[in-house]
């Protein structure tokens, strides 16, 4: 078994990273019963980290997990599990924290099977390149983003608010769009309206006379990267943002689109389904948008990415949170 060297936190010890499991018992595993959170750093420092740990206490509170460790706990041992893996990363490596909390054992097996009784409290830090590894060349050519038959899963059913891993619609909607003809294809969902809604792992933006307009927050999950292009890079730029329902006819016949994520903060969209949006090219706001946000935390994200596909030298064929090999 290959040992990284890195360790996770586990219910409040340090193990090897190869030796974090649960139980195959676990509510997780049964019933996707597990929320979490992602976050990354720039020069390793962690960005947005309050607000991430706030979000995902929200998902805890609303799930109704019993766990017994506070916020504040959590950000300590995230902050722990970061000094003791940072020997092992690379200089230009970035921290990508991953936070899951699960309920536990189900209680028929909780006398059963003498696995840790309670929830799981789980912290993995790895390498953020492994993340974004062959999305350099998206800065340039854009994605195309593409509206599958699968739709959102609307509040009123399961609230994407609450951010779970109880997420086999982003994967059917990612397989869907696999066989999508053509390169860079990313999925964009509307939901049962037929509004825009967010993408699978990501939130969609367009700009349309010099005004950034996003899909309200409703039917989607508010993401942090989200927050932060609302509230404080559009203020920042005096660039006026709003929340509103958009259609895809709204998509094409805007001037620029993107898409924002935690791994790649933003990432522009050219396409619509193969149809050009505005010119066809990565717009001028979206470039200043991408910019400014690398300004703000002294790195060069496009760079930075652009420097890690060609350390990789090598675009994974597989499957990741954004692509699926096509049949």
């Amino acid at each position: 078994m290959n040992n990284s060297g890195r360790v996770v936190y586990f219910n409040g010890k340090f193990v090897p990273e190869s030796e974090a499991k649960i139980s195959i018992y676990d509510s997780s595993l049964m019933f996707g019963d597990m929320v979490f959170e992602m976050t990354r750093s720039f020069n390793k420092k962690q960005f947005k980290l309050k607000e991430h740990l706030e979000r995902l206490y929200n998902s805890i509170k609303i799930t109704n997990i019993p766990i017994e460790m506070s916020l504040s706990e959590m950000e300590e041992a995230v902050f722990k599990t970061i000094e003791l893996n940072d020997p092992l990363f690379d200089d230009d490596d970035e921290h990508r924290i991953m936070i899951d909390i699960s309920r536990g054992l189900l209680s028929i097996y909780q006398d059963v099977v003498g696995d840790n009784k309670g929830c799981n409290v789980i912290i993995a830090d790895f390498p953020l390149r492994w993340t974004v590894s062959g999305m350099g060349k998206l800065f340039d050519t854009g994605i195309n983003a593409v509206i599958p038959s699968q739709k959102a899963i609307p509040a009123y059913l399961l609230d994407p608010k609450i951010k779970n891993r109880s997420r086999i619609h982003y994967l059917m909607a990612n397989i869907e769009v696999s066989n999508y003809q053509g390169d860079n294809n990313w999925a964009l969902l509307t939901d049962t309206d037929g509004f825009i809604a967010e993408g699978t792992g990501d939130n969609f933006f367009i700009i349309k006379d010099n005004q950034i307009i996003t899909p309200e927050g409703r039917n989607i999950l508010r993401g942090i990267s989200r927050d932060y292009v609302l509230n404080e890079l559009s203020q920042q730029l005096n660039i006026p943002a709003i929340e509103k329902n958009i259609e895809p006819y709204d998509v094409l016949t805007s001037d620029e689109a993107f898409m924002t994520g935690t791994p790649f903060c933003i990432l522009p969209v050219t396409s619509l389904n193969s149809q050009k949006i505005g010119s066809g090219k990565v717009g001028e706001i979206t470039k200043k948008l991408i910019n400014t946000w690398g300004n703000n935390v002294d790195v060069n994200i496009i760079d930075q990415i652009k420097k890690w596909n060609l350390s990789e030298n090598k675009e994974s064929s597989g499957t990741s949170p954004y692509k699926f090999r096509k049949k």
